[in-house]
């Protein structure tokens, strides 16, 4: 593996979206010292035994995405992400207006746990987002509307497609972390993701974390698979690094354009 300063299976977030904790539990052995950051999201949010499973993980030195979307009302949201920073989740999700996300803030308090906005899903387009309503403006922007009110109201990152990181880290001076989903190799089927990058793609545009699923957990080898990704993580980190794009090199954001529904 290429030699990098920035070691790639810190950043590979393997997401467990299987139909039980049983084969949740075999794939994160199928992975074993080779991956130890992985996503619990809605698919098993209420499977028996999640709980107990998440603070397995937690207690094998493994760090937990919860990927569960937070989005109520404040007080709800407070109370929900001081119950998750209290287990030990090193990531969680929400999104909505900058009153829910401070929220949120306050409720992790000074714990560990790191916060992120949902921007635009991957498997979104712009005609989905013109049937929820937004008809006066891109994909793009209304991802980097989200990221800047994110950054505002104290967010540490957005979940963000490939597409956007390079403007998201302009926009906030690399203030915000970004994690990415939608990784599909060129030649791979596409799935459900229409706003799909690379691996190779999405780093060099400056994502900090992949998360990886399907190509993943429904190869016939999970492990041989991770470990191909995490080479070429390494060659793509090993590429952005060569060529100078790091944080502090990067453009400063222009202004803020006007946001029109």
């Amino acid at each position: 593996m290429p030699n990098s300063k920035i070691n790639p299976s810190e950043r590979l977030i393997v997401a467990l979206d299987l139909p039980t904790i049983a084969d949740a539990r075999r794939m994160v052995q199928d992975l074993e010292g080779v991956v130890d950051f992985f996503k619990i999201g809605l698919a098993l949010q209420l499977a028996v035994g999640v709980e107990e499973f998440i603070r397995s993980l937690i207690s094998e030195k493994n760090r937990v995405f919860l990927d569960y979307k937070y989005y109520d009302v404040p007080e709800t949201l407070r109370k929900a992400i001081r119950r998750a920073s209290e287990l030990g989740v090193s990531f969680l999700t929400m999104h909505g207006s900058s009153a829910l996300i401070r929220a949120g803030v306050e409720g992790r308090g000074s714990r560990g746990l790191k916060l992120f906005c949902v921007t635009v899903l991957t498997s979104m387009d712009g005609d989905d987002m013109a049937e929820m309503g937004y008809t006066n403006h891109s994909v793009e922007e209304l991802v980097l509307f989200r990221a800047r009110k994110a950054l505002e109201a104290g967010c540490d990152g957005v979940i963000a497609s490939g597409l956007e990181v390079q403007k998201i880290k302009e926009m906030s001076r690399n203030a915000l972390l970004v994690v990415t989903p939608g990784i599909r190799d060129d030649d791979s089927p596409a799935d459900d993701q229409k706003r799909r990058t690379t691996a190779r793609s999405a780093i060099l545009s400056g994502a900090d974390y992949l998360v990886i699923g399907r190509p993943i957990t429904e190869n016939s080898n999970p492990r041989a698979e991770a470990e191909r990704l995490l080479r070429g993580m390494a060659a793509a980190f090993e590429e952005r690094e060569a060529a100078g794009a790091g944080p502090a090199l990067m453009a400063p954001p222009e202004a803020s354009a006007p946001y029109v529904v």
